[in-house]
């Protein structure tokens, strides 16, 4: 484990603080605080409660004179600091948690050095769970206590997730395996993966008086679970929202949202809820059931379903049978837009089978590729639509299709931190996916076959930064020479490796999109409008070929505000979009500019919060090109390499 240099702070800056209450906002506001700090392993005894065995505590640990000096400076430093009321609530306010962010993160190598590699093949004598509160603590430094009386009363009412499914659902080994490095690795990621888990590691230990005998710590943390939200316009018109993600600690996601309108004339209360069941037993299966009765959907469904969570996870699938309704369903074309009620049974089921390739796979790491070979079968039952015809409405047939993929996918992951998450450790996924499509589908306007080739790879490289690429290309083909709903997309991403500065540690990204339709339906389009597009709702925005990029830097600042933490965020949205009667760059280039401040803790289940203003300057139908913005950020997804189900490319 690398370790994090603690944080290097010049006294002198709070010298000015005696010279009043304005002097200490501006140092909260102006001054940046250099922040690395040293990372303290505390490693569990045999009772598995406390974590201070002195004969394992210093493994991993660098620099351990330099861990005393520092703590007795930041002893001192607190001790003058809390004499005064002002000063204390400054202290609290600057020195909060910065998690296990690091001065120097680029150094992929050294991450990825698997500590489970030395344990390799010894048997689990013991397995020992070691719960966090919410508050206080870290996986990194387990003795560290709740800062304030706030924290630890909300540490008391959170019901942490129990042993028991911890054991039961979330740990892919048990008492009396052998170690399997990857296994614990990939465990981990799963485990931070959750929505129940803040943070999580696992530690192995020597079983005292035996060579062949290991004790295996896993040392979670969880989330705040209770995520209240809404709005109140009075008795007439309310939104109120309750979100329970680790329902009675049994890490169930139960979320409920009514609203009430008394001036609607279509529907005056609506309903939305949702309850998840995860990784339900040792089978990996998690379900989920929705109900939606709001003005605009109708939905009704239950879903099973198992991912390939690991590249040791052989089979995977799911079952879905669903009912929607749309009361007031917007079509759009190319020149006019009509609305219409849509309703319609979906039915879907998959399963997949991963092995062991029998040839030998170029490149390092052939013991984590996998061949996967998986089957599809979707039923769509229209109950109410629009017209349909040869020319008209296509979209809306009912249709039976079965598809069947190959795919060989290679997949590993990196550690790293102040990516997409604000301080959390974030599992990078790097490797490569190809995988073939074919299939047919009984439509109700003809059968026709179906054919489609993807493939992505991505590198994560110590001084140049993560790449990755994908490339989509299918096509349904009615007969030999007749292509029908094609699609052909071309996508990257990358970030630069993390960049030190005064103010904080920041990050360029740049995201690219392209897609193109051939022969598609009248009422498909593609469209530049959305948070994740061009950053704007508009719908002139739309067209059968897209161009998108997105450029973002990212400033990950010193200030931490009541737990929150802050980043500064820049950006350029620029996008293209056209009809196939025009070329794409005939068109107009649409705009987007801005500036951000986004704010979040990584200890609640909130969104990222986000304080925008933005500049739209040529933008059709747009009286304002200047939008502030006051907005929930959901919190962004790297794209993985695992085998789904085979699927229609997206026509996105």
């Amino acid at each position: 484990m690398k370790p994090v240099k603690d944080r290097q702070i010049d006294f002198r800056r709070f010298r000015l603080i005696h010279r009043g209450w304005l002097t200490i906002v501006w140092l909260l506001l102006a001054v940046s605080v250099s922040v690395a700090q040293e990372i303290k392993i505390p490693v569990p005894d045999t009772k598995g409660d406390s974590l201070t065995r002195a004969d394992s505590i210093t493994k991993g640990i660098r620099d351990a004179k330099q861990v005393v000096r520092d703590s007795l400076f930041y002893t001192n430093l607190k001790n003058r600091m809390f004499k005064r009321k002002i000063t204390r609530e400054l202290h609290k306010l600057l020195f909060h948690d910065m998690y296990n962010s690091r001065i120097k993160t680029g150094d992929v190598n050294e991450i990825e050095a698997n500590p489970f590699v030395k344990y390799q093949g010894r048997v689990i004598n013991k397995i020992y769970i070691r719960r966090l509160g919410v508050f206080g603590p870290s996986v990194y430094d387990t003795l560290r206590r709740p800062r304030s009386w706030l924290e630890r009363t909300a540490n008391q009412l959170h019901a942490d997730t129990r042993e028991g499914v911890i054991r039961r659902s979330f740990l892919l080994f048990e008492e009396g395996d052998r170690i399997s490095p990857d296994t614990l690795r990939d465990n981990e990621r799963l485990l931070r993966n959750s929505n129940v888990f803040h943070d999580a590691r696992i530690i192995v230990v020597p079983h005292e008086g035996s060579r062949g005998f290991v004790d295996v710590y896993v040392i979670t943390q969880d989330v705040w679970s209770l995520l209240p939200s809404g709005s109140v316009g009075g008795f007439n018109r309310f939104d109120l929202r309750l979100e329970q993600r680790n329902f009675r600690g049994l890490a169930h996601t139960f979320s409920n949202q009514i609203a009430y309108n008394a001036d609607d004339p279509f529907q005056k209360l609506e309903y939305r809820g949702r309850y998840i069941v995860p990784y339900i037993g040792k089978t990996f299966f998690t379900g989920q059931a929705d109900l939606v009765e709001t003005r605009d959907l109708k939905q009704y469904a239950v879903r099973f379903y198992r991912p390939f969570l690991t590249p040791d996870t052989k089979w995977a699938g799911s079952a879905e049978l669903s009912y929607n309704r749309f009361p007031r369903y917007i079509v759009f074309s190319e020149d006019s837009a009509q609305l219409t009620k849509l309703g319609y049974y979906y039915n879907d089921v998959w399963a997949g089978y991963a092995f062991k390739p029998f040839f030998s796979f170029l490149g390092e790491g052939d013991d984590r590729t996998r061949l996967v070979v998986a089957a599809r079968f979707t039923r769509l039952a229209f109950t109410n639509r629009p017209e349909v015809r040869q020319d008209t409405n296509q979209l809306f047939q009912n249709t039976n299709a079965t598809l069947f993929s190959i795919g060989l996918s290679r997949r590993r992951y990196v550690r790293d931190v102040l990516i997409y998450g604000f301080g959390r450790t974030e599992d990078v996924p790097f490797g490569s996916l190809a995988s073939i499509v074919a299939g047919y589908d009984n439509a109700e306007l003809g059968q026709r076959k179906y054919l489609g080739f993807k493939y992505s790879k991505a590198h994560y490289l110590e001084s140049f930064g993560y790449l990755y690429g994908a490339l989509s290309i299918g096509s349904f083909l009615r007969s030999k020479t007749t292509v029908e709903q094609g699609v052909f997309s071309l996508e990257s991403s990358y970030f630069t490796p993390l960049r030190t500065t005064n103010w904080g540690n920041w990050r360029h990204f740049i995201n690219f999109r392209y897609t193109m339709g051939s022969q598609r339906f009248t009422n498909e389009y593609l469209t530049l409008s959305g948070r994740d597009r061009l950053g704007i709702n508009n719908n002139e925005l739309r067209g059968t070929k897209l161009l998108l990029t997105n450029l973002e830097n990212i400033l990950f600042s010193r200030l931490n505000i009541v737990g929150f933490r802050v980043a500064i965020v820049t950006f350029a949205n620029l996008g293209l979009v056209t009809y196939q009667t025009r070329k794409l760059f005939q068109g107009p280039l649409y705009q987007g500019y801005g500036v951000a401040f986004r704010l979040r803790n990584e200890n609640l289940t909130f969104n990222s919060f986000q304080i925008r203003i933005a500049w739209y300057p040529n933008i059709p139908n747009n009286p304002a090109p200047f939008r502030p913005a006051f907005e929930g950020v959901p919190t962004a997804r790297f794209r993985d390499f695992d085998t789904s189900a085979p699927e229609i490319i997206p026509y996105r």
